[in-house]
């Protein structure tokens, strides 16, 4: 899909989507209750990857409007019968593995190839220690065993899902466990996210400083909960406001744990001319913000090594397109320098990358210079009605 996007002042009130973040940890912890019902339910691509996996598993799936009725996911007989279809989404993909790991059955989880050369290799790793059955190809992993309780060292600067990951399967098993984040914690507050939720479903886990105690023979309880609003994707609208927009972004939770929350503070201290930033544990705001700082004369961003292994290489992705308003990008192994200039209405068609945030950050400086975007279908990932949604405040869009 081809999007032009012409110059125009965003203007209106907007509800935030619901969180992804939340969401998938909500599904997943209500499919091994006996019955719940997550409400406020955004039915993005990889929200359905998530669901239809679920599933595939054998959970029971009833979908009413934005609310779903999931629950009856039985870990010791999970069904192995068709792959379980994970698409893009590296949260369906990493959040389910250990669960598959907690029956005998082999269970297959497929993808794209660009969702499988993101590194698995602590999953792969806890196989090899626990003579688990681990076979990864192009666009597919098998893993057959069963997992057992007991101490697991992660590494804290490859992904904290491979955390979440581990804490929704080591409760349910017989014996107590402990997940030890070694190095540097990035993104500690998705794995707060998850505790939070676990919480909500009955699952008590104990966390101080970068070890979690996680005692066994836990039952996840029946329950009802909203998903609150979106931060992530909250930014790109409230990104507007920085670009003479005048958008009230309403449904955000205001004692949200989700990391992407200072976002308000990132554009309050972009707007006033601060020029260093630290990305590390938000990495999902680069893309808004190398837009935004384009526009503002340049910055300087640390911790985006992880970058290069999102949906697209977003560092190298956002530089490409960047050049085409004007703007010059550096990139070094753990730091990208967006240099300031004049920009202005790019020549070139603009390419989405296959990439949801760097599609909606770039529809951002098309409101204002104009522009045209190949592969605007990118936002279905996350924010299917997107566009729908800056069009209703008032940006001109064919």
């Amino acid at each position: 899909m081809t999007v032009t996007i012409s110059k125009s002042k965003a203007v209106g009130k907007v509800y935030a989507p619901p969180s992804k973040s939340v969401a998938h940890r909500a599904l997943i912890c209500a499919a091994l209750s006996t019955g719940s019902t997550v409400k406020n339910i955004a039915f993005s691509k990889d929200i359905k990857a998530t669901l239809e996996s679920l599933k595939a598993l054998g959970a029971n799936v009833e979908i009413d409007g934005t609310d779903v009725k999931i629950g009856g996911l039985c870990i010791n007989n999970l069904k192995n019968e068709t792959p379980l279809p994970c698409n893009e989404s590296g949260s369906t993909l990493r959040f389910l593995m250990p669960l598959c790991m907690c029956c005998e059955n082999e269970i297959t989880l497929q993808g794209t190839e660009k969702l499988f050369t993101r590194p698995l290799s602590v999953y792969s790793e806890i196989c090899e220690k626990q003579n688990i059955y681990y076979k990864q190809e192009s666009t597919s992993v098998t893993i057959g065993g069963v997992l057992k309780s007991g101490e697991y060292y992660v590494r804290g600067d490859i992904s904290s899902q491979f955390i979440t990951g581990l804490l929704y399967a080591l409760p349910i098993l017989s014996g107590d466990s402990k997940i030890i984040v070694t190095g540097n914690f990035e993104s500690e507050s998705y794995v707060d996210i998850t505790l939070s939720v676990l919480s909500q479903f009955g699952i008590e886990i104990l966390k101080n400083d970068n070890v979690f105690y996680i005692k066994g023979n836990q039952k996840y309880k029946s329950t009802e909960i909203t998903v609150e609003g979106d931060c992530s994707n909250a930014a790109f609208l409230d990104a507007f406001n920085l670009l003479g927009g005048e958008v009230e972004v309403l449904g955000l939770n205001s004692q949200t744990l989700q990391g992407d929350r200072v976002y308000k503070d990132m554009f309050c201290a972009l707007k006033n001319g601060e020029k260093q930033f630290d990305l590390s544990d938000c990495p999902d705001l680069a893309p808004v913000m190398f837009a935004l700082s384009a526009h503002f004369g340049g910055a300087h961003f640390v911790g985006t090594k992880r970058l290069k292994i999102k949906e697209s290489d977003r560092g190298a992705a956002m530089a490409e397109e960047l050049k085409k308003f004007g703007a010059e990008v550096i990139i070094g192994e753990n730091e990208i320098e967006i240099k300031g200039g004049t920009l202005h209405s790019p020549k070139d068609i603009l390419c989405g990358h296959n990439d949801h945030r760097v599609v909606m950050a770039l529809s951002l400086l098309c409101s204002i210079y104009g522009g045209t975007i190949s592969g605007a279908e990118a936002v279905s990932k996350s924010y299917p009605d997107f566009f729908e949604t800056i069009q209703s405040l008032m940006i001109g869009i064919e």
